[in-house]
């Protein structure tokens, strides 16, 4: 223990812990932030930090050794020195060319491979890893982080099956810090404060419809929910149609199924305001949102233009509209939407290749939850209890070239509010059988997650 913690002092002198007001990957803000990519620069200190870890797992026990990309792939490049155990790769995304392989290195199919990461606060990098290397026909047996912050992480890695240890815990950090003195006693306070709370809440849990109506502030938002209770349909068909006709047709059949029509207006061969006229009254009878899916992504100024001008006359129908905010939080500021109409941002995509990363999908998150306007957002993963989130992709059968997937790994996986279903539905035989058949799947597997 005195090893530890001698070695933690010394470290902690390079920065590798921060104060003040920061994001972590999850979206959530915290006042501490710990990155122990300095310890690259010293290589005295990387050596020790390998043989640390050492202790946790003995070099007998794996034939290979894998970093999470990208912050600790020094201390995995250092423990294969070391060791003289091959180091292999993890990338983030494949390069685009080339091999296009997500795993770079010489191994082979059935080797135990060492996992080995920096940070663990959820461990959604850690699990999309493990995906990977398994992927590859490797084993992983023995997972390595050199700090749990004690947020759940450690647990969730636990639950699906792996063996994983930390070097150090934030407690153990802060515990260390204050034996020493380094901290006054109202930071000290103050951050034993924090993870006390934070530990319970950082744990995004599903809650119900009813729960999560409080903690949406937008009309829309609680309206949206509202019709979801009543109709118990949790859908959003998105007719991506090119016909008036064909799209009426479908939602005089299917729209007392759903929540939600999602049209993309600029595809309809024969758009007229008769049509909006026509589909406008069925959302009101039939009781759905319509969703225009422009994805604005422009400049603010231009994003105001589309919005208030063109053919379209979007704002003159619309309940909700979908955003891209490649432009920065400003592009969906000052829009002059009125209070009965709200945004959706695009996180992230259903799409295979897609170049939205994690980086970027985390800054989407805290822009979405720091504009009013916004009642949710479109993501593949669980998200803050404050944004609705609504799921693409959605197939009871993976029979596409596309990425499909079924209703009820998004309700159990990521907690997904709303599901977007298209083709399922409008290039079905019998659409009125199937989007019954979705609804019932859709609503039971959101109340089994309760």
């Amino acid at each position: 223990m005195e090893k530890k913690k001698k070695f933690f002092l010394s470290i902690y002198n390079l920065g590798i812990i921060k104060f003040g007001n920061f994001t972590l990957k999850s979206g959530i803000n915290s006042p501490i932030y710990i990155d122990f990519r300095p310890i690259a620069s010293k290589p005295k200190l990387l050596i020790e930090l390998s043989h640390l870890l050492l202790e946790l797992v003995p070099s007998n026990k794996f034939e290979l050794i894998c970093g999470v990309p990208y912050a600790a792939l020094p201390i995995a490049t250092a423990l294969s020195l070391i060791t003289n155990i091959p180091l292999i790769i993890k990338r983030k995304e494949n390069k685009g060319y080339g091999t296009k392989q997500m795993i770079e290195g010489i191994y082979k199919k059935g080797q135990n491979c060492l996992l080995i990461e920096d940070v663990i606060t959820s461990g959604d990098s850690l699990l999309k890893t493990i995906v990977d290397i398994e992927k590859e026909g490797l084993i992983i047996k023995n997972i390595i982080s050199i700090l749990d912050r004690e947020q759940g992480g450690i647990d969730n890695i636990k639950n699906v099956g792996y063996k994983i240890q930390s070097l150090f815990r934030i407690k153990e950090v802060i515990n260390i810090l204050n034996d020493n003195d380094i901290l006054d006693k109202k930071k000290i306070d103050y951050l034993y404060f924090f993870i006390k709370n934070k530990n319970k809440k950082d744990q995004i849990k599903k809650i119900s419809y009813e729960e999560k109506k409080k903690n949406i502030s937008h009309l829309i938002g609680k309206k949206l929910i509202d019709i979801t209770l009543k109709k118990k349909s949790n859908l959003i068909v998105s007719l991506d149609l090119v016909y008036s006709e064909k799209i009426l047709e479908l939602v005089s059949l299917i729209g007392d199924k759903v929540c939600g029509i999602k049209l993309h207006s600029d595809i309809i061969n024969d758009f007229s305001f008769s049509f909006i006229n026509t589909i406008k009254k069925l959302s009101i009878k039939k009781e759905f949102l319509l969703l225009e899916d422009k994805k604005l992504c422009d400049i603010n100024s231009t994003n105001f233009l589309q919005l208030h001008n063109g053919v379209h006359k979007i704002l003159s129908w619309i309940d909700i509209i979908t955003v891209h905010v490649i432009a920065g939080e400003h592009s969906i500021k000052n829009l002059d939407l009125p209070s009965n109409i709200g945004l959706i941002t695009i996180s992230e995509m259903s799409s295979i290749g897609q170049l939205l990363d994690d980086n970027y999908i985390r800054k989407v998150l805290n822009i979405s939850l720091n504009n009013p306007k916004v009642i949710g957002t479109v993501a593949q993963r669980k998200v803050d209890n404050r944004l609705l989130l609504f799921t693409p992709g959605i197939q009871l059968s993976n029979n596409d070239r596309n990425n499909y997937t079924h209703p009820n790994i998004v309700f159990k996986k990521y907690y997904s509010d709303f599901i977007i279903i298209g083709k399922a539905i409008y290039k079905s035989i019998d659409p009125v059988k199937t989007i019954e058949e979705y609804r019932s799947i859709a609503w039971n597997a959101y109340e089994s997650v309760l």
